[in-house]
C-alpha cells in the first residue's frame, strides 16, 4: 500500500494547524530507531513521555507484549510533533507498528494513506459508545479505537453561589445561567471563565455553545451559531465574564477559577486534581444546552491505531497489542492514570462505582463529539481557524457575531 508524497506533504500541513486541547505533556521527544523487522520487537509510538519506564502505563505495554510473545520498543513523543513525525516516517517507510495520537489527527493520517482500517487490521469496536467512535470514522470507515475520552463541563464553587442566593439545580439552560450569573454579579462575586484564545482551545471551549445552539460546523454563520456567540460576546458586556478570556488558555483560565472568587469555569476532565486542591468545595454540571439538556462537548484523547505496513504479516500481532490495551480489564487502570472517561459503557459504570465524582463527566462524554465526526475530517481544522478567529473579532467588540461568523463562513469555503 503506496503511500502518495503529495498526500503526505498535505497532511503535514493540515496537523500542524489541529492542536491538542487536552492534557499537557513534556517536550522530550526520544529515538525514533527503526523497529528490527521479524526480530520479534514492535514499536509503539504514544504521546505520553511524561510516563517514565517503569511507570503504569509502561508496565501494561511490556505486558502487552509479553502476551503477545514479542518484545516492545515504546517512545513516548510531545503531542504536537507526533503527527508530523508519524507522516515522516511513513514516508521513509518506517511507520511504528501501533501508534496512538490525539483523536482530531486520525483524520488526517487516515487520508494521507497512514493508517490501516478495522477491517484491514480486525480489531474489535462493538463495545465503544459510537459517539466516540466517531472521531476515528473518515468516508464510512474505521481507523482504531479509543483509549479513552476527556471533555468540557461547568465547574462550579458552591460558596460562591450559596452567597449569591442561587441553587445550581436551577441552571438547566442559557437563560437560567445567565441568570444565575446577574446574581453573581450582583452579590459582588464575578460570574464565569472560560477560554477565547486564538488557537484551537478557543474553538474547543467554544463548540459546546455552538453544538449546544444546534448549529452544524458546515454553515458557521447560521442563525443558532450567531446566538451561541452572542451569548459569550453579551456576557462580555455585562461583566458576567472577564475580558481576560479573549487571551485565556485552559490553563490561565483555571487559574482564574482555582482564585476562588469566580462561581462558574468551563474547564475539562484533566482538571479534578487541581479542582481538589483548591481549598473550596467545587461542583461539576454538563454544558447545558440553549432550550435545556447537555449540549455536545468536542472529545479530547486519543486514538490507539494500526499503521500501514510493508510487511502486512504484522498486523495479527499489532491487533492482539491494542486489543489488549483497549481491554475491559486493562482500560479501568489506563484511564483512571491518563485521567481519562472510558469509551465503553461498561468501564465508565465501574470508574463512577469507585468515584462518583466522575457522574457528571460520564455524562458529558456520553454526550460529546468529536470535531471531525459528521465525516468532516480534515475539512475542520480550516473551519476551526476560522471560528476562533470570529470569536476573537466578536468578543474584541471588532465586528458583531453575525458579522464575524458570515466573514467566518465566507472564509471557510
Amino acid at each position: 500500500m503506496r503511500i502518495s508524497s503529495r498526500r503526505l506533504l498535505a497532511a503535514v500541513a493540515i496537523s500542524t494547524v489541529v492542536a491538542t486541547v487536552g492534557t499537557a505533556c513534556s517536550s522530550d521527544s526520544g529515538s525514533t530507531d527503526a523497529k528490527g523487522a521479524g526480530s520479534g520487537t514492535y514499536t509503539i509510538w504514544d504521546p505520553y513521555p511524561q510516563f517514565a519506564k517503569g511507570s503504569a502505563w509502561t508496565t501494561l505495554l511490556d505486558k502487552c507484549g509479553t502476551a503477545a510473545g514479542v518484545k516492545i520498543k515504546r517512545t513516548g513523543f510531545d503531542t504536537s510533533d507526533l503527527a508530523n513525525k508519524t507522516l515522516l516516517a511513513a514516508q521513509q517507510g518506517n511507520s511504528p507498528d501501533v501508534l496512538i495520537v490525539d483523536n482530531p489527527v486520525v483524520s488526517t493520517l487516515a487520508e494521507a494513506g497512514v493508517l490501516t482500517t478495522t477491517d484491514d487490521n480486525k480489531l474489535d469496536t462493538s463495545k465503544v459508545d459510537p459517539n466516540l467512535l466517531a472521531a476515528g470514522q473518515s468516508g464510512g470507515k474505521t481507523y482504531g479505537t479509543p483509549i479513552g475520552a476527556n471533555t468540557l463541563a461547568l465547574y462550579y464553587n458552591k460558596k460562591v453561589l450559596k452567597e449569591a442566593g442561587v441553587d445550581v439545580a436551577s441552571v438547566k439552560d442559557w437563560k437560567s445561567l445567565s441568570a444565575a450569573l446577574g446574581k453573581v454579579k450582583k452579590a459582588g462575586k464575578k460570574g464565569i471563565t472560560f477560554s477565547a484564545i486564538g488557537t484551537e482551545e478557543g474553538s474547543f471551549q467554544f463548540l459546546p455553545w455552538f453544538w449546544g445552539s444546534g448549529a452544524k460546523l458546515t454553515e458557521l454563520d447560521s442563525a443558532q451559531g450567531v446566538s451561541a456567540l452572542s451569548l459569550w460576546s453579551g456576557w462580555l458586556k455585562k461583566g458576567y465574564a472577564p475580558n481576560s478570556v479573549i487571551n485565556n488558555t485552559q490553563t490561565t483560565s483555571w487559574q482564574e477559577f482555582a482564585s476562588g472568587d469566580y462561581a462558574f469555569a468551563e474547564n475539562g476532565t484533566w482538571q479534578l486534581a487541581n479542582a481538589d486542591k483548591a481549598g473550596f468545595d467545587y461542583g461539576v454540571l454538563p454544558v447545558p444546552g440553549a432550550d435545556g439538556g447537555n449540549a455536545s462537548a468536542p472529545t479530547g484523547g486519543e486514538f490507539v491505531t494500526v499503521p500501514v505496513q510493508d510487511d502486512t504479516g504484522r498486523y495479527a500481532t499489532s491487533q492482539k497489542l491494542v486489543s489488549c490495551l483497549t481491554s475491559t480489564e486493562n482500560l479501568y487502570n489506563t484511564d483512571t492514570t491518563l485521567s481519562y472517561v472510558a469509551p465503553t459503557s461498561e468501564v465508565q459504570d465501574k470508574q463512577v462505582t469507585a468515584n462518583p465524582k466522575l457522574k457528571p463527566w460520564v455524562d458529558a462524554v456520553k454526550a460529546a463529539k468529536g470535531r471531525t465526526s459528521d465525516d468532516l475530517g480534515t475539512k475542520y481544522p480550516k473551519i476551526s481557524e476560522q471560528m476562533w478567529k470570529a470569536v476573537q473579532t466578536a468578543l474584541s467588540g471588532a465586528k458583531s457575531p453575525k458579522d464575524a461568523l458570515s466573514a467566518a463562513q465566507s472564509a471557510a469555503k
